[in-house]
């Protein structure tokens, strides 16, 4: 699909952003960290993602959570044991708000641990911009489009980001072929629910991640390790 295409299908098919959601892209665009929004990326039930373009003509990422149709009342388990955000009011604007804080830092953990991942530009309320993946314009799709065309170089590539990931002391703890892009390389998103090794379940979701990972890539190659080998591999 063309970019006019997918631009004429967003004037139709896109939701009017709540005025809170308004409101913090009005700061963006004051502070000139992005141009305009062109169209989306990806929708999902807790956050829309949109291509931006920057002052300088370059293409962003803009992920935005949803405040009045997201329930993170039930994800609270990813606050509450991370000691970087026992402080959060139960309001459902102010959880939002954490997570949209959780990913923008969990991102600068993991760019600093030399994780393959988008670079965090800036994040206000429910609102974070961050470097685009992707190429000539159109966004890398996510492992699960690929299937067939994944390689066994991807896979210790991505174990190699987690292994990266937990030494910076980080576990992604929502790590899934709907969460990993694949372009030039593997690239890991969504950190929205990664907790700190200090959380009481991070062992718990780091297995819960490397079993994902590993179950998909069984499906289309010979893999040979099982979870417990890779698990050892990245925690030593």
């Amino acid at each position: 699909m063309s970019e006019e295409k997918i631009k004429e299908r967003w004037k139709i098919e896109d939701r009017v952003f709540d005025r809170r959601s308004l409101l913090a892209l009005s700061k963006i665009l004051k502070k000139g960290i992005i141009e305009h929004i062109d169209f989306p990326i990806s929708t999902g039930k807790e956050a829309n993602v949109y291509r931006a373009t920057t002052p300088e003509g370059e293409f962003a990422a803009v992920k935005m959570y949803r405040i009045e149709t997201t329930d993170f009342v039930q994800r609270l388990e990813y606050i509450e044991g991370d000691p970087r955000f026992h402080l959060v009011k139960r309001t459902q604007a102010e959880i939002v708000y954490a997570f949209t804080k959780k990913e923008f830092k969990n991102l600068h953990l993991a760019i600093k641990a030399g994780v393959d991942t988008a670079q965090p530009l800036f994040a206000v309320k429910n609102i974070v911009v961050m470097s685009f993946l992707g190429k000539d314009g159109f966004p890398y799709p996510p492992l699960y489009k690929v299937g067939k065309e994944v390689i066994e170089e991807d896979f210790h590539n991505i174990i190699e980001n987690v292994k990266r990931l937990y030494e910076g002391g980080l576990v992604h703890s929502d790590l899934s072929e709907y969460n990993i892009l694949l372009g030039d390389k593997p690239y890991l998103i969504d950190f929205a629910q990664g907790v700190a090794l200090e959380h009481p379940k991070a062992h718990e979701f780091l297995q819960r991640d490397l079993s994902n990972v590993l179950e998909f890539f069984k499906r289309y190659l010979s893999i040979d390790y099982t979870l417990d080998e890779l698990y050892k591999e990245v925690i030593e």
